[in-house]
């Protein structure tokens, strides 16, 4: 009998993106509103995607197994 499939938190996927190279990236918090007060130099930089810190690659990677 073959093994259960590993079920992909959607969750997870969503919130998510893995490069070519394995790179984990994500979006910056705090950028849905109240973004007057921040400088446009804060504003400007929550808009790019941040690489995901790597002791948070190996929990993550385990909840999205085929990605």
């Amino acid at each position: 009998m073959a093994k259960q499939k590993l079920k992909t938190r959607k969750s997870v996927t969503k919130r998510f993106k893995v490069t070519a190279t394995g790179k984990l990236l994500h979006r910056r918090p705090f950028q849905g509103h109240f973004n007057a007060k921040d400088s446009g130099k804060q504003r400007r930089q929550k808009r790019r995607m941040h690489e995901v810190a790597k002791p948070e690659v190996k929990i993550l990677k385990k909840l999205m197994p085929y990605a």
